[in-house]
């Protein structure tokens, strides 16, 4: 038995390797050449290997249970890879860092002048209901005027080949390290085709992120004190917090190791007595973060945090309050504030979106809903939004409900026709639709990871690409030029 790309399904949707039955796409001919030759029994047996290396490896990711505990699971994972070549993914990450730096922009206007609202292009009702303006952020200028110093935006593809970004992330955006364990695990089982092909690398990304959060430091020094802040074990995203602190050398820390002094500075709690700590890379949501400022009674945080950070004496990454820019109807007024901004056009699109805040596409929502995706202004994760196409009579009628009741919190698109790449499902090769979330830091300088995140719906026909209900993922592979030969 041999696979057969002439009979690969790729005619209704936009495959990332596959251009037609038969034939790859430039960048890849070889590499189905190659996938070919290995045969389906050897590439069962080498992502059997891959999930062996997994549970070796200890990479995880922790879910919550309807009992209200927590359930770890190995992190699931593709091996066949994600192509994008390096010309293509040029354009992406120039796109990316334009909409970060706008979006940074944005932050800092909100929290002083709102210039943008007074010149009345973001309605000022929009931040009046927004559930992440933190009113004890205004008058605070962040080091280097930086908010969102991480940020993962998700990327898609449409069926016309179109690249669109979904959504930004930059209140705590996560999934970085399983980019970086992907990686690890696809030079194990692929070590020929990732000599061969020489994937662009993603292994400096703990260095580049160390040097992001050291160039926020408040004490000149070669080597500042960083740590990152996590909630601890229970939370889904531990493996990442000790993960990245174990990469960039730093200390993983909790709430309560670390204190505020008189002096409003802040230290971490060790054997050796007190040391002052220059940067927080906290993994903690606002609200949890200081008991003194927001939850009095959150046991997460560190009280007179906020106080420190006011005061200049320690950097916090993400700043506090940077979720703002995460609602989806800011994302909505995104192509705005670039032009606002930046006086340029957005170099990636918006997904075509309606504000139901409006009445027009309020009108429109409810009369397409059975196409559209409608979205609720802050859920993640795939939570709490409406998939038309998907859905019964009765849940478009109590979603109806739900966005009549109140309009500003909800934005609809239409339903896009998601991008492919091969997948093993069984000992057969399927297609799988896929996003893409790549990491974006900011501070002194941009830097754009190579590619990303890719994330899979693994259930035939499902969107839902989010590991917490039932996706996985693959590695990204940005290709420079075709190797001779190929």
């Amino acid at each position: 038995m041999s696979i057969d790309w002439n009979a690969y399904p790729c005619a209704d949707f936009y495959d990332e390797l596959v251009a037609e039955p038969g034939c790859g796409r430039p960048a890849v001919e070889g590499l189905l050449a190659d996938l070919e030759a290995l045969g389906p029994d050897e590439l069962v047996a080498r992502q059997e290997a891959a999930n062996v290396s997994i549970k070796e490896m200890g990479i995880t990711f922790t879910v919550y249970s309807e009992e209200g505990g927590t359930i770890d699971r190995t992190w699931p994972f593709d091996i066949i890879p994600r192509i994008i070549p390096q010309s293509e993914w040029e354009q992406v990450e120039a796109g990316l860092k334009q909409r970060v730096q706008a979006l940074n922009l944005f932050i800092d206007d909100l929290y002083h002048d709102q210039k943008i609202i007074a010149d009345g292009v973001f309605p000022r009702e929009v931040l009046a209901k927004s559930v992440n303006f933190r009113p004890q952020c205004v008058g605070v200028s962040p080091p280097l005027g930086i908010w969102a110093h991480i940020c993962g935006s998700d990327l898609v593809r449409d069926g016309d080949g179109t690249i669109y970004v979904l959504e930004d992330n930059l209140r705590v955006p996560s999934g970085v390290s399983y980019m970086l364990e992907n990686r690890l695990v696809t030079k194990r089982v692929f070590p020929e085709l990732f000599e061969h092909y020489a994937p662009l690398p993603v292994d400096d990304y703990p260095s580049q992120l160390f040097d992001t959060l050291a160039a926020l430091s408040p004490r000149p020094a070669d080597y500042p004190e960083v740590v990152v802040l996590t909630p601890g074990i229970y939370n889904s995203a531990y493996f990442e917090h000790a993960y990245l602190a174990q990469q960039m050398g730093c200390e993983l820390v909790e709430g309560r190791d670390l204190f505020v002094d008189d002096d409003d500075c802040v230290y971490m709690r060790t054997v050796d007595g007190a040391s002052r700590v220059d940067v927080v890379y906290r993994r903690i949501d606002d609200l949890f973060l200081d008991p003194e400022a927001f939850h009095p009674d959150s046991a997460l945080g560190v009280p007179g945090l906020m106080r420190a950070w006011k005061a200049g004496k320690v950097a916090l990454a993400n700043a506090p309050g940077a979720g703002v820019a995460d609602d989806k109807v800011v994302y909505a007024f995104v192509p705005e504030i670039i032009r606002y901004y930046l006086d340029a056009e957005p170099i990636i699109p918006n997904v075509p979106t309606y504000r139901c805040m409006d009445p027009d596409s309020l009108a429109y929502t409810l009369e397409h809903m059975e196409e559209l995706v409608v979205k609720p202004a802050n859920e993640s994760g795939g939570y709490g939004m409406l998939v038309g196409p998907a859905s019964t009579k009765a849940e478009r009628e109590t979603f109806a409900e739900l966005v009549k009741k109140d309009p500003r919190n909800y934005i609809s698109q239409p339903a896009l026709k998601l991008s492919t790449v091969p997948t093993i499902i069984g000992s057969k090769l399927e297609p799988r639709h896929v996003d893409l979330r790549p990491f974006i830091l900011s501070a002194d300088r941009q830097q754009v990871t190579m590619g990303g995140l890719t994330r899979v719906a693994m259930r035939k026909g499902s969107l839902v690409v989010n590991s917490s209900q039932g996706g996985g993922s693959k590695d990204t592979w940005i290709l420079p030029e075709q190797p001779e030969g190929n």
